[in-house]
């Protein structure tokens, strides 16, 4: 039985999606971060390596037709993983793609259109058969990234700040759940008096760990919390500017949402989709995993229906 192999390595995670060619899942494994910028080469090699053999288990690697993976920070050249996938008894080398194009085909199996990502980071991207025709936004927390989880979380500090130094209790939802994820404070009374600490708390820790506090800004939000509310709009207000760098005006290709700020349900998620309705007459639909699309982008190329096979792997 002819198998085909998808990889999603991000810096949070990687994950391995193993599927014969009909759709059949046949494996999934899931490690630590691939992406060798956060974590290291070697560390990165070792958690795809653990992903990878989860995921086919038993079988025989050998068996593998094709691969897709998506594994930022190693390049796009074979040589780079080349090692890697001969160890792991891989007869075929994947097909290294970037993750906008998975998250892309993780939404839809058409072949053009527009992914919008918002999650630790922000991106926007225009697909042309399959391929990135343009891209907005992606230059990480300290260039870019406006409307992701990390801009949220800045941005929560940032006015929590403000309104500690200069307003008067009770302070609202948004900087009670702050502070206390900063600092801990339980029962100790909020003011001037701690906003050093909130500053101290945030650059003792790594830049990133602001994104944490992104899921305080959309709780806060739908509990009513003015100031979180704003933060949610001025979000999806940047992140659909940023899918209008890369979208024509009359465009009615679809639009697929990733990343956990639009996924999950959340605020920005509805605002972004209210948003981009007023903006196109476009179908927007929501990425779902993106190893089993890259499984499936292995495979497109060896079935009759590769629209069908989407549906199958996609949406069981």
């Amino acid at each position: 039985m002819d198998l085909v192999l998808g990889i999603d390595a991000g810096g949070t995670s990687s994950r391995c999606a193993v599927r014969t060619l009909n759709g059949d899942p046949v494996g999934y494994g899931r490690s630590g971060g691939g992406n060798p910028t956060a974590h290291g080469a070697a560390t990165a090699r070792s958690n795809l390596a653990s992903a990878v053999r989860q995921a086919l288990g038993a079988c025989d690697p050998a068996r593998v037709r094709a691969a897709v993976a998506g594994v930022a920070g190693f390049g796009t050249t074979p040589g780079d993983l080349a090692e890697l996938w001969s160890a792991l008894g891989l007869a075929v080398a994947p097909r290294i793609v970037g993750d906008a194009e998975i998250a892309f085909s993780a939404g839809t199996a058409a072949p053009s259109g527009t992914v919008l990502i918002s999650g630790t980071g922000a991106i926007a991207a225009a697909v042309a058969n399959r391929s990135l025709a343009a891209v907005a936004d992606g230059y990480g927390w300290l260039l870019g990234d406006t409307g992701s989880g990390f801009w949220l979380g800045r941005q929560a500090v940032g006015r929590v700040l403000d309104t500690l130094r200069h307003g008067a209790p009770p302070y609202g939802q948004l900087a009670e759940s702050v502070a206390d994820r900063l600092l801990g404070t339980g029962e100790e009374p909020l003011g001037p008096g701690v906003v050093d600490r909130v500053i101290r708390a945030v650059h003792a820790r790594a830049p990133l760990a602001l994104a944490e506090l992104a899921p305080l800004v959309t709780a806060a939000a739908e509990a009513g919390d003015a100031v979180a509310a704003r933060l949610v709009t001025q979000a999806a207000g940047h992140l659909v500017d940023t899918v209008s760098r890369v979208r024509e005006k009359d465009a009615t290709s679809p639009i697929v949402l990733a990343g956990s700020v639009l996924t999950g349900g959340g605020p920005v998620g509805h605002a972004v989709r209210d948003l981009l309705a007023r903006r196109w007459d476009a179908p927007v639909t929501v990425a779902g995993d993106a190893a089993c699309a890259a499984a499936w982008l292995a495979a497109r190329n060896l079935v009759p229906d590769p629209d069908a096979l989407h549906a199958r792997i996609m949406w069981p």
